[in-house]
């Protein structure tokens, strides 16, 4: 039977820590395995930067600035899938907007414009008021017998 008492560790799992600043008269062990001279053999610098590279140029130096630019009338979509249509319409909602979508959750600013994505599948009609959608996700929400109005 094992108890507290009786485990031990496994053999050469533990260590004994190494003893520094035992010097002899002769000199030896003064460094303490801090090694000679240099930086890290000072007291009061603890690790160095994590970007230091010993003197070496660091790398966020050496690549290139970001390149490019962001457009200023970039449009920014809410995006809604036939499969979170689906699950509108099983809680017996047919008609569908994004005021609609933002009270039960599926997007989160009523500000921007709605996109309808193709994603999932469509079966019961649903009528969505919608800014762009998708021609896969058109065919699948007229093939369910819904219709999508674009605004």
């Amino acid at each position: 039977m094992v108890s507290l008492n009786t485990i031990s560790s496994t053999e050469g799992s533990t260590q004994k820590r190494k003893r520094l600043g035992r010097g002899n008269a002769s000199g030896h062990g003064t460094y303490c395995g801090r090694g000679v001279k240099g930086q890290g053999s000072r007291t009061g610098i603890g690790k160095f930067n994590a970007a230091f590279e010993g003197g070496q140029t660091p790398l966020f130096r050496r690549l290139p600035k970001s390149r490019g630019f962001t457009k200023w009338n970039q449009v920014e979509f809410n995006v809604v899938n036939l499969s979170d249509l689906a699950e509108l319409a099983a809680l017996k909602i047919t008609t569908v907007d994004a005021v609609v979508l933002a009270e039960h959750g599926y997007i989160r600013k009523n500000g921007n414009p709605l996109k309808v994505l193709a994603n999932g599948k469509l079966d019961i009609a649903v009528t969505i008021t919608a800014n762009k959608a998708s021609k896969e996700a058109l065919e699948q929400i007229q093939k369910a017998g819904g219709k999508v109005e674009l605004i």
